[in-house]
């Protein structure tokens, strides 16, 4: 076990029996020098233009931000949910010019660790649950959250919270991760319950894009929008990742745990699986 820090072999030992803050225990395992990280601080999966090279590797989760900051309304206060290590929230910062920028992270260590970024971008950090989001209502002209929501206790419970701090009008863009239909074979199940188990995850984070569609509508958020893009991100990004293990400077025991990882993602994306979403909202205007 050479190489593997307390956090991580906490992880593993919890792989089957998470602790209140699941979240926490995965991303402090995964720290902020992750060897599979597609650029120093990113931890999304990009929005890829390429077939999937290192080059390509550099700029595809800025580019995913760029994208969904571009969907966000000019000049207004912004909270950011789930900002990861924050090298997202100088990029909102740059494209949507927000007058405020809060960033909401269950994971302290995730905050403490991306401290100059935020503050590169003037925003103001805030340990919470995105499920109990600390702000008053109507506070927020929008929320945009970056692969973020399968990690919230509850997709309904955060549309709700979305639904009660954005402005009436507001914007919400979040990026996420789907499941489009159920496993049918031994190899699809396991495949499924060790990368769920690996993410800290419940079977609640199972979701298809047209249920999470659905969960927004039924919190109250209006023209609820759902792109699906996972061939410019799940492909790419795998293709370059497989290539990327086999040369990282990582204890042979931990790039084994990430082929075998990886192997169950393309086994899951091969057979239709899994699914990227993007999806845009709009909370209810002004009553008359």
């Amino acid at each position: 076990m050479d190489g593997w820090t307390r956090e991580q072999l906490r992880h593993v030992g919890r792989l089957w029996r998470f602790s209140s803050n699941p979240a926490a225990t995965v991303y402090d395992s995964i720290g902020a020098d992750f060897f599979l990280a597609p650029a120093p601080g990113w931890l999304n999966l990009g929005l890829w233009e390429g077939p999937g090279d290192d080059a390509e590797a550099a700029v595809a989760p800025r580019r995913l931000v760029e994208v969904m900051a571009g969907r966000l309304p000019r000049g207004g206060v912004v909270l950011d949910v789930g900002n990861g290590l924050g090298a997202q929230d100088p990029v909102i910062a740059e494209v949507a010019a927000p007058r405020t920028l809060v960033a909401v992270n269950i994971t302290e260590s995730q905050l403490h660790a991306g401290r100059l970024r935020l503050a590169q971008a003037g925003a103001h950090p805030v340990v919470g649950d995105a499920t109990r989001i600390p702000l008053g209502d109507g506070t927020v002209d929008a929320v945009i959250s970056v692969e973020a929501a399968f990690h919230f206790p509850s997709r309904p419970a955060f549309f709700a919270e979305v639904r009660r701090v954005l402005r009436p009008g507001g914007r919400l863009v979040m990026s996420d991760i789907s499941t489009e239909r159920l496993p049918r074979t031994p190899r699809e199940l396991l495949a499924g319950v060790t990368s769920l188990r690996f993410w800290g995850l419940g079977l609640a984070a199972a979701a298809s894009a047209a249920a999470i569609r659905q969960q927004a509508l039924d919190a109250g958020l209006l023209d609820v929008r759902v792109e699906r893009i996972g061939r410019r991100v799940f492909e790419p990004m795998l293709r370059w990742a497989a290539s990327k293990v086999r040369h990282a400077p990582a204890p042979r025991s931990q790039r084994w745990a990430a082929r075998a990882m990886l192997a169950q993602w393309s086994l899951l994306r091969r057979r239709g699986l899994l699914d990227y979403i993007l999806l845009e909202a709009t909370a209810p205007p002004p009553a008359p």
